[in-house]
């Protein structure tokens, strides 16, 4: 896999969700803090993003999209005085504690969805993305995330056969592209960061060989050399660029291959320390305590528990009837 498939597959877990709402002024709700990432797009009308940690409104028009990757407590309404009723979470939906009557001002259609992330060891990319990623609408600009956009607010808007499988990979595909076109923006004048890393093609090249074979035995040296760059200047100029040192982000990338391994298969240690790069499960189970501060066994056993304690609390919770209702007369 390439690197921002990899970072995707490393932050996401669970089962995305999304819906159309319909709001007619005025209206307004207040997302909790969660441990996942919420998405907006605005397909008609407008409205106000009350961003996290009381950040200056912002304006959304149609088209805008806005993503949410750090959890915190936002607001969504059709003016930035208008008070907020909160948004809960039941099973697999959004709905509102208290849903205000239909106004009869201004009409919004939004699209709106939220995704469950693993912060336990969060790829660096997760970490530096702002607060809020706002990708205005612009003519001709990423022309993939649109089209994605279209395709998925056809599903919610008219499901057919087959939309229980469209719209999850509709929404992964929606995440990509999302991150692509905040990578985009961002990678001419980044100096330093995954925006710049990815868009340096001799540090590129370094971190897709990492990727597409974290078990090979990496060195500095080879690494610089199929980034056309001495060893000593390869060293400084990934460490510069993405943050640490070359073998210091193999290592955690193979932690990284090595837990998800532990978390989703029944391969013996021997098996997951030969693919995460060790040649004995010593070796492994040394570097994984010391990078994790458990052994392999206690991770997977832990992983597992916790798992089976989210499935069986979803189970107990009520489910929705709704997802967050349309506020349209």
């Amino acid at each position: 896999m390439d690197v921002l498939s990899d970072a995707i597959a490393a932050m996401r877990t669970g089962v995305p969700h999304s819906s159309r709402t319909r709001c007619s002024a005025p209206w307004g709700m207040r997302f909790p803090a969660s441990e996942g990432a919420g998405f907006h797009i605005v397909l008609q009308g407008s409205c106000w993003l009350l961003p996290p940690s009381g950040g200056e409104p912002l304006a959304l028009s149609a088209g805008d999209v806005v993503f949410l990757a750090q959890g915190g407590v936002y607001g969504l309404a059709d003016a930035p005085d208008t008070p907020l009723v909160p948004v809960v979470r039941r099973g697999e939906e959004w709905v509102w504690e208290a849903p205000p009557e239909a106004g009869g001002g201004p009409t919004t259609l939004l699209l709106c969805g939220a995704y469950r992330l693993s912060r336990a060891r969060p790829h660096p990319l997760l970490a530096e993305l702002p607060a809020v990623v706002h990708l205005p609408a612009r003519i001709g600009a990423h022309r993939a995330l649109r089209a994605a956009v279209d395709l998925l607010g056809g599903e919610l808007e008219a499901p057919g056969p087959g939309s229980d499988a469209a719209i999850p990979a509709l929404l992964d595909t929606l995440l990509l592209y999302i991150l692509r076109a905040w990578l985009a923006d961002h990678s001419e004048r980044a100096t330093t960061g995954w925006a710049a890393a990815l868009a340096d093609p001799a540090i590129a090249e370094a971190l897709d060989a990492i990727h597409r074979d974290p078990a090979h035995p990496w060195t500095v040296a080879g690494l610089g050399r199929l980034a056309g760059l001495s060893r000593a200047a390869f060293a400084r100029r990934f460490t510069t660029v993405v943050g640490q040192p070359p073998l210091a982000y193999l290592t955690w990338w193979r932690m990284t291959v090595a837990g998800r391994l532990l978390d989703s298969t029944e391969a013996p240690l021997r098996v997951v320390a030969q693919r995460s790069g060790y040649s004995s499960e010593f070796a492994f189970a040394k570097a994984f305590r010391r990078e994790l501060g458990m052994s392999p066994g206690q991770y997977r056993n832990g992983e597992r528990a916790a798992a089976r304690s989210a499935r069986s609390a979803r189970a107990g919770e009520p489910a929705a009837a709704l997802a967050v209702p349309d506020l349209a007369p």
